[in-house]
């Protein structure tokens, strides 16, 4: 009777997650909660831990976002990139994705990619290459930044005290394993991707949208110098203040006997990373405002406050919903699985990859998923190896970012297929995954 009641549990849970995310932006959140009332109310499950720690970690890094956004210093660093990227427009599969994957190391979100994917897909077509190769790599590695970020909410939630960072597993670990393996993970897509589909001139779509004049070669520089931004004169100081808090977090994740210590109970207590990427990243979103001469209203207006506070909202309602089912069936999963996840422990990377195909989120993933991986007693240096498993949502076509490269191409090589997963995310998708644990699992085994 217990393992029909687990099943069952596990099945409302799924039901919700799904509904969840087809009602999108903070539905997943409130069908969370909604299962978290069923776990309680109606099977008696206690409930689980409310991931305060990382909500509160995705509000103080947004609101710094959001002030840069505010302030103009993410069209600075757009404008910055897209004058790198049309100097070498012959390697703009390679320096594409790089340069996405670096905004979103840098800033904690992929939604940072944005304004940099039409760039990339006007230097593309404007080069005569097709833009499905970098657009494709390129989105793919703005989720890679994210894991392996020391500003992201998905890098806050695994190394909290209740998850690795109790377990002895600092910011300095995640960054030198997840930051070498998605680098390396993004070049070998890139190398596949250059490869893949016929050269954009002989490829009948862009042929067709040629000739019946969707597309003019001769507009594309014109278009192309057009998207150049020109922000305002203090968007760099916004850009240095956020970058100096960014290096800020790591220093302190990376030297933790600098951090503060002071006395609890008695007991000499350190300052837990946590505490401190929430005061630096809102002490440099003050900063932002006064160097940068942000608008706040415009600031709470843009693109990344919204997706942030959508973020904080889904992971409140699911995380703590798959926490309860989890801890609160912990003996059972010990007793029926653990044997098979320590001889197999991919089994539990496959788990992440397709959590994180339907809950949309990095974050929300770790905190469901996580603390099961840690309760079946997986080495945390092997939790670390497969955190890049938690981007598996690029499975199906539906996260915004590949929506917007889709858009982005005028040229049609960017596609959704007939049968909606055959799309042109996919082999890079699964090659940055593939690539990126197996790159984790040599450094811990050989640095650690």
């Amino acid at each position: 009777m217990t393992t029909t009641l687990i099943i069952i549990e596990l099945l409302i849970v799924l039901a919700l997650i799904f509904i969840g995310a087809r009602v999108g932006s903070i539905g997943l959140g409130i069908y969370g909660m909604v299962g978290v009332f069923i776990l309680v109310f109606i099977f008696g499950l206690p409930p689980g831990k409310v991931p305060i720690d990382v909500m509160l970690i995705i509000v103080s890094v947004i609101t710094a976002a959001a002030a840069l956004q505010g302030a103009g210093g993410l069209d600075y660093m757009v404008g910055v990139a897209a004058k790198f990227l049309r100097k070498h427009p012959s390697h703009i599969t390679y320096f594409g994705p790089l340069c996405t994957w670096l905004f979103c190391l840098v800033a904690g979100t992929a939604h940072t990619s944005y304004s940099l994917l039409p760039i990339i897909s006007e230097i593309a077509t404007n080069s005569k290459i097709r833009p499905e190769r970098p657009l494709s790599v390129a989105t793919i590695a703005a989720s890679l930044g994210i894991t392996g970020s020391p500003v992201s909410a998905a890098t806050a939630a695994i190394i909290s005290t209740d998850l690795l960072g109790g377990k002895g597993i600092e910011l300095k670990d995640i960054m030198l394993i997840c930051i070498p393996a998605s680098l390396i993970a993004i070049l070998v897509a890139a190398f596949v991707q250059n490869h893949v589909g016929k050269e954009l001139e002989d490829d009948p779509e862009y042929q067709r949208r040629v000739a019946e004049g969707i597309i003019n070669p001769e507009e594309d520089k014109k278009i192309l110098e057009q998207m150049e931004s020109h922000p305002n004169k203090y968007a760099k100081r916004s850009v240095i203040a956020f970058l100096i808090g960014v290096l800020l977090v790591v220093i302190y994740g990376s030297f933790p006997s600098i951090r503060p210590t002071y006395e609890v109970d008695g007991v000499m207590t350190t300052m837990s990373m946590t505490h401190i990427i929430e005061i630096i990243m809102m002490g440099m979103a003050a900063v932002i405002l006064l160097v940068g001469h942000a608008d706040v209203k415009e600031a709470v207006k843009g693109s990344v406050f919204a997706s942030g506070m959508n973020a904080m909202i889904s992971i409140f309602g699911v995380a703590w919903m798959g926490d309860t089912y989890f801890s609160g069936n912990m003996e059972f999963f010990q007793t029926h699985i653990a044997g098979m996840v320590a001889n197999h422990p991919f089994v539990f990377a496959i788990a992440l990859f397709v959590m994180s195909i339907m809950l949309f989120s990095q974050a929300a993933t770790v905190r469901t998923i996580y603390p099961l991986g840690i309760g079946l007693g997986i080495s945390p240096l092997a939790l670390v190896a497969m955190f890049p498993a938690v981007n598996g949502y690029f499975f199906l076509p539906t996260y915004p970012t590949e929506v917007a490269a889709v858009n982005f191409d005028r040229t049609g090589t960017t596609k959704i297929g007939k049968y909606v997963i055959n799309h042109s995310f996919q082999l890079a998708g699964f090659i940055t995954t593939f690539v990126s644990i197996a790159v984790g699992y040599l450094i811990i085994t050989f640095l650690y």
